[in-house]
Order: C-alpha cells, then structure tokens, then sequence
C-alpha cells in the first residue's frame, strides 16, 4: 500500500508515516518497493505481528515508567534497591506487554471487519 493511501485514510502526516515505516523496515516488518506501483507491503504474516511488537518497534518500551532502564537512557534508577514502587510498576510493564503481545495485527483486522469498517483498493 502506497504511504499516500494510509496518509489520506488515516488524516496523518506523509513525512511522520515514512518515518514510521522505516522503523517498521528496518525491523523487517515491512518491505517496500519503489516506482509507480511500489508502497510497503507486510513481510510477515499478519498473524505473527503482535501490537506489542508494534509499540515497541515505534515507541521503544511499553514500561510505564523508567525503573528498569525503559527510559531513554536504559539506565536502572538509580533508586533501584530502595524504592518499593519498583515492584508495581514492573509488575504493570509485564502486563501491558503480555496484553498488547496477545493481540495480533489479523485480530485488529477481524475487529475492523466485526465493526463494518470497509477494507480500501489496494491495501
């Protein structure tokens, strides 16, 4: 599918989509071909590409904060051995990549589908 498609469609930004989708490429998520008729086609099945993956992949960590080096520095707090919140939030990264790591981009599919949402030529 063409970036100009998803750009349209989606009401996002050609340049912050091409970013996007070069992190997905370099990932090997996605392939792209150029010319007339190129775009970005998914090179693994939509099965095996969880939304997890996904996050990761666009926003790094899905911790919700920084206490196990998810932060931009991937450095441990340094309150590590003292801080008793510690426990919680790990705890929380844990589920939330359990959670987005169980849904698949062929679930978010079957979703659009149950929901009515049209598949677009050409994607």
């Amino acid at each position: 599918m063409q970036v100009k498609h998803i750009s349209q469609r989606e009401k996002i930004s050609p340049r912050y989509l091409e970013q996007i989708f070069q992190k997905f490429e370099k990932a090997g998520i996605v392939g792209g071909k150029r010319g007339p008729s190129g775009g970005y086609f998914l090179k693994k099945d939509p099965a095996g590409i969880t939304v997890g993956e996904i996050i990761r992949v666009t926003e790094g960590s899905l911790s919700p904060v920084p206490c196990e080096g998810g932060g931009k520095s991937n450095q441990p707090c340094n309150r590590a051995g003292e801080c008793v919140t510690q426990i919680i939030w790990k705890e929380a990264g844990n589920r939330l990549n359990e959670y987005f790591d169980s849904i698949t981009i062929e679930d978010l599919c079957r979703m659009a589908q149950d929901m009515g949402l049209r598949r677009e030529p050409g994607s």
